[in-house]
């Protein structure tokens, strides 16, 4: 019966840790600029853009 409360607790344990690190993060995201974030997703797009024009002149062709 003990090894169940002390499982128990430290379910419990681990879900407010959890929760206090998704509310870190979420201080942190929030703190961006909206022109910090769009800068950021603009430099992600042409990243993936590139990334798959790279891809796409490496395979061959199929006809």
């Amino acid at each position: 019966m003990r090894a169940w409360k002390l499982l128990g607790l430290a379910g419990i344990l681990a879900g407010v840790a959890t929760g206090a690190a998704v509310a870190r993060d979420e201080r942190v995201r929030r703190h961006y600029e909206p022109s910090e974030v769009r800068d950021r997703l603009h430099a992600r797009h042409d990243e993936a853009v590139a990334r798959e024009a790279a891809e796409m002149t490496r395979a061959p062709q199929d006809s």
